[in-house]
């Protein structure tokens, strides 16, 4: 007998067979996929999706590692609770806890400064530079002097975009190094936080609901961008007004129901879906198991250093919930790996690949290219695991900080155009927000004590792992006390000073930590120049094995996307239950009901006093779903997400916000590899929780009169 959870008989409106929808699409490919856009009854024209200069897409918006949207026309910005962190945790202190209590600005004047480098970015411009970057490249170039030529090339390419400073312009790869975009943003640097949430509704469940279903967690908040008087981008300053936002996305309180077509916008972190079965192992068997135990034991130290400093819990709040996440995520992969053999499925589509490249009249070069691949892959895998072991090694905030400065120094002394790529002008203010965020998160001795605890497992590293020429210049554990002791970077205005400093000011230093940066330059360079002939020798490879899979996969008709990159993207799909095993079916909701059956009144699983009794007073509101008899909290749908689609705006059929992205099921991870579509489900946050959390419990009125908000009922707009 079928067990059935969380899913009432009514809303069995769909056979269960239904499948995820495979494609994190460039929205120019959206005009493509027209017919199946409609089939599932999307109704917002397919062209209009693809045009970045009309809405919905000028709404969405990334922020460097999440996804958010704009929600009014005062540069109001909703993302997910754990995007706005490090934001929330910025503002808070032992006595002042943000994270615990929630915020809210009731007034502009109110609002408080996000983190030093929160930023927002606004995608206007995406153009095909790949000849640009491609065309007329030796092929008898070393692999650092093709990498190098390459980047040269992007490097101008950045820079004539950017001659109007109010944007932010990359030049990303993709299909591996095939095709190259370049990519214009307005780069917004004040960024206030408006409201969140207490974490006991952002972060309800924890790690321990971290990737599970059924899911009762409310991860949203609000930031908002400002910008000088005259509309432009300007550095944060009390004279700045909210950016006038050209488009925004109306809210939708009519909510979904099982079956219901959705669309998701957002900036995609990373997937690895073309990837080879030896890849696919090196991560299963090596690389993956490594970092989760160097995740687990970093937690622990961690834990150990602010057992008894509840100032030094809050500082290390955000640091902590990102390596949890991170743990969490792994963990998934590897037993994603041990359920299903993703190597060998790769295995079967390498075979059916290659016996169709038998049949193409270029079959000898293709061969030739596999058996590069090959080789070049094995001495990828080899220098993963050396530079894995460098960062273990010097796991301090500080060292890194003066590892940066001192390469900084040298990059300083060539002209801007020749300098690496994180070092030119145009990055200075992203370091120096690094070095001054410092201030919210570091505190000495938790430094101290998670840099002996990792140079103590980095001595059990494999010989062959550990980089050559490391281990004599590493301090003792002993000594890192001293070090500390003798070093002033842990004052932010001294640390701030080194940003000007030339090469020899930091070969003559007394301070302890930028000594011993000077001492480690010579092998980080060696790492850093490795990489550069094995990227450089991959991208002359991987494009042309690309290029003969993705004509491969159209023989087949099978969809062709690139793997997520961080930027701009749709997928679409459906509201849909799942079944993770045998004889159990998750249904697509799950509601307050099941927050009140969870709650323990201890963490992960405590929740504000007045949400408990609005809820357990059953004060619904407008937000009450008629087939749940009650208020939606999460939903499942089978959009194709990753990490970096955090925040992500779920749109309904006719573009208005129902939702926001938040999580994937634990059953789903290993979709960054292997896109399963019966299994694969993304976890959102639904619209009617949010506007009920801040109606009923944190009364947050201002800033739901701000959005412009859909009811199902004409009557019920005058509610907000």
């Amino acid at each position: 007998m079928l067990t059935r959870i969380f899913f009432p008989s009514l809303l069995f409106t769909l056979a269960f067979n239904v499948q995820a929808d495979e494609g994190q699409w460039q929205p120019h490919q959206l005009p493509l996929l027209k017919a199946e856009l409609k089939r599932i009854g999307i109704q917002t024209p397919a062209e209009k999706l693809a045009d970045l200069s009309r809405a919905p897409m000028t709404a969405i918006v990334s922020l460097g590692g999440c996804s958010a949207s704009f929600v009014s026309p005062k540069g109001l910005v909703v993302t997910n609770h754990h995007c706005a962190y490090g934001d929330i945790q910025h503002n808070s202190t032992a006595q002042r806890n943000f994270i615990a209590d929630g915020f809210l600005a009731r007034s502009r004047t109110e609002e408080l400064p996000a983190s030093p480098n929160t930023r927002i970015y606004v995608t206007d411009r995406v153009e095909d530079v790949t000849k640009q970057v491609l065309g007329g490249l030796d092929d008898k170039l070393s692999g650092k002097a093709r990498y190098e030529e390459i980047e040269k090339r992007v490097k101008a390419l950045i820079a004539t975009c950017e001659a109007d400073k109010a944007y932010r312009c990359s030049v990303p790869s993709f299909h591996r190094g095939m095709e190259y975009y370049r990519i214009r943003q307005m780069m917004i640097r004040d960024v206030r936080l408006v409201y969140a949430p207490s974490d006991k509704i952002g972060n309800f469940g924890g790690e321990v609901d971290n990737f599970e279903w059924p899911r009762h967690t409310g991860d949203f908040a609000f930031l908002r961008a400002y910008v000088g008087k005259d509309g432009k981008p300007a550095d944060p300053s009390p004279e700045n007004v909210p950016f006038a936002t050209k488009d925004y996305l109306t809210v939708s309180a009519e909510g979904l129901k099982n079956g219901d077509p959705i669309l998701l916008a957002g900036y995609p972190g990373r997937t690895n879906r073309y990837k080879l079965p030896n890849e696919v192992r090196f991560v299963r068997d090596l690389s993956y198991p490594r970092r989760v135990a160097e995740y687990e034991a970093d937690l622990a130290a961690i834990a150990d250093a602010t057992q008894s400093n509840p100032e030094a819990g809050v500082r290390y709040a955000s640091v902590t919930k990102s390596i949890s996440n991170g743990l969490k995520k792994l963990q998934g992969l590897l037993d994603g790996f041990a359920r299903r053999d993703i190597a060998a499925i790769k295995d079967e589509q390498l075979a059916e690949f290659k016996k169709w490249v038998e049949k193409q009249p270029n079959a000898k070069e293709l061969k030739n290219v596999l058996t590069q691949m090959d080789q070049l892959i094995k001495a990828d895998n080899d220098l993963t695991e050396e530079q894995f072991a460098f960062s273990v090694a010097a796991k301090s905030d500080l060292l890194s900080s003066a590892l940066q400065l001192y390469r900084l120094s040298v990059e300083r002394k060539k002209p801007d155009a020749e300098r690496e790529s994180g070092y030119q002008d145009r990055d200075l203010p992203f370091i120096k927000a690094r070095l001054t965020r410092l201030e919210q998160t570091f505190v000495s001795e938790v430094d101290q004590a998670r840099w002996r605890a990792s140079l103590q497992r980095y001595q059990k590293f494999p010989a062959d792992s550990r980089p050559m020429g490391l281990d004599p210049l590493l301090p003792s554990v002993d000594a890192i006390a001293g070090l500390y002791h003798n070093s002033a970077l842990h004052d932010t205005t001294r640390r701030l000073e080194w940003m000007s400093k030339d090469p020899q000011v930091f070969q003559d230093s007394q301070d302890s930590l930028i000594q011993l940066a000077v001492k480690l330059y010579d092998t980080t360079m060696s790492l850093v120049n490795r990489r550069k002939e094995i990227d450089g020798n991959l991208d002359r490879v991987i494009p042309e094995y690309m290029k003969a899979v993705i004509a491969w996969k159209k023989s087949l008709g099978k969809p062709v996307y690139p793997d997520a990159n961080s930027t701009l993207r749709v997928t679409y799909g459906t509201v849909a239950p799942y079944s993770p095993k045998d004889g159990l079916i998750k249904g697509p909701f799950t509601t307050l009901e099941g927050i009140l059956e969870k709650y323990t009144g201890k963490a992960p699983f405590d929740a504000p006093k007045g949400l408990l009794e609005a809820a357990r007073e059953k004060r619904y509101g407008v937000f009450k779903d008629k087939v749940l008899g009650t208020v939606p909290v999460n939903f499942l749908s089978t959009a194709d997400t990753t990490g970096g689609n955090s925040g992500s705006a779920v749109m309904n059929k006719r573009g208005e916000l129902v939702g926001l992205n938040f999580d994937s099921t634990y059953e789903s991870v290993t979709k960054d590899w292997y896109f399963d579509p019966l299994m694969t489900r993304a976890i959102h946050v639904d619209i009617r929780y949010m506007l009920w959390v801040m109606a009923e419990v944190d009364k947050a009125e201002n800033v739901l009169k701000e959005m412009t908000i859909r009811y199902p009922n004409a009557k019920d707009r005058s509610a907000h």
